[in-house]
């Protein structure tokens, strides 16, 4: 009997893992790649580590990490999870780390690491992988599809489309030929740019586990924050920025953020504590002592927003004082205007429309033999291994959907 033939367009995360199951259960795979080299993203991922998953324990808890599609990512989790990303990789000589803030990396430290599994696992069951192979244009023809590439064409019993997220609507061509719908993609997972703001000059500082939010909606999140030359980043904004995609491309990238330096301020609480120091040390210079364990030069400038001079005591200061530099501790307004984008790490927010795919196999709903996997499809994660897993499990799914349904 001869083998079922399957194409896998994009040669990243989420294509490895659909060739390797497609080619386990028996098929020929074609994993078509348009530029020389493969797995490109997790090379450079997590500052070249590769954040393989997330070690959050309670599925309800890891699928919050979804900011759009977590409801579809649910169904998709029964057949492949973040346990099953562990237990793939270890079984092939990978071992894992769960590190304090639930990130999930090799123990090596390298993503090399990751990409090498994959490649070797690929090529022990014979996925064929095509370099330098883009597709142009496919055609579905006697319910196969006609794959067109410069140099050849090639025809396949089923495709399974993992070419990622793009930056614009032209970048899902294939899919469009297909007849499916996109959901326009925008940003996610991005840094905020303040460029009116004095605040760059303290590039490099950051706070453990501060609290950001925008003012005039709901959108928050806490985490660390870092200080750049060009805005704020960390932890806190990247998964803010996701959360945030849609309001923020809405609001063109204009707005103000409101900083809070820890977490657990409260207005009274700060209250209670300057007014508890400045009894105990009232001489005491404001600006050379910081308080809460914040880095000193932050201190000094949140104190000098505060109009406090840099030789003021503390038995000196008034009540106007000290009200505008608890503003500045538990509501510091940053005027955000623009955002950075990783290039090597971007993420999009849209892609592929959900309810044109069914979340148990991947397999599109308007076209049989046709299966997603991966960023294409209108799901994405915030930063800590999520885009990951999701590609693991996307990729898993339709592989391995790919090669069964219908066999």
């Amino acid at each position: 009997m001869e083998k079922l033939k399957i194409g896998i367009i994009g040669g990243g995360a989420s294509g490895f893992f659909a060739a390797i199951q497609a080619a386990k259960n028996g098929a020929e795979v074609y994993l078509f790649e348009k530029s020389n080299k493969v797995l490109s993203k997790v090379l450079v991922s997590g500052g070249g580590r590769c954040n393989v998953t997330n070690g959050t324990s309670s599925p309800s808890e890891f699928l919050k990490g979804y900011p759009r599609g977590n409801k579809f990512m649910k169904k998709v989790f029964r057949s492949f999870n973040p346990k099953d990303t562990v237990s793939w990789f270890e079984s092939r000589g990978v071992l894992l780390k769960t590190e304090q803030d639930g990130r999930v990396f090799p123990v090596s430290d390298k993503s090399s690491s990751i990409a090498n599994a994959l490649q070797e696992e690929a090529q022990s069951i014979g996925v064929k992988v095509m370099y330098q192979s883009g597709i142009q244009e496919v055609k579905l023809v006697n319910g196969k599809f006609l794959l067109k590439t410069a140099n050849e064409n090639r025809e396949v019993d089923r495709l399974v489309i993992c070419t990622g997220g793009k930056p614009k609507k032209e970048g899902y061509t294939l899919v469009d030929q297909l007849g499916h719908s996109i959901h326009p993609p925008i940003p996610s997972l991005f840094t905020f740019n303040a460029p009116s703001s004095e605040i760059i000059s303290l590039k490099g500082l950051s706070v453990p586990n501060g609290h950001i939010r925008f003012e005039g909606s709901q959108l928050q999140y806490s985490g660390p924050i870092l200080i750049t030359h060009w805005g704020i980043s960390g932890p806190a904004v990247l998964k803010l920025s996701a959360f945030g995609a849609e309001w923020l491309h809405e609001k063109q990238y204009e707005a103000v953020a409101l900083i809070k330096w820890q977490e657990d301020f409260t207005e009274e609480g700060l209250r209670a504590e300057l007014l508890a120091f400045k009894g105990e040390h009232p001489l005491k210079k404001i600006s050379k002592n910081p308080l809460f364990g914040l880095p000193g030069r932050l201190w000094e400038f949140l104190t000098e927003k505060a109009e406090i001079d840099q030789e003021l005591r503390w038995e000196a200061v008034n009540k106007k004082k000290i009200n505008k530099l608890i503003e500045n501790l538990f509501r510091f307004s940053l005027k955000i205007s623009g955002k950075t984008t990783f290039k090597e790490e971007f993420v999009t927010a849209g892609g592929v429309s959900l309810n044109e795919i069914d979340a148990n196999t991947m397999e599109s709903k308007l076209v049989k033999g046709l299966f997603f996997a991966g960023e294409v499809i209108d799901v994405d994660g915030i930063t800590g291994g999520y885009n990951f897993q999701a590609a693991w499990s996307t990729g898993f799914l339709a592989g391995n959907a790919s090669s069964l349904i219908g066999q």
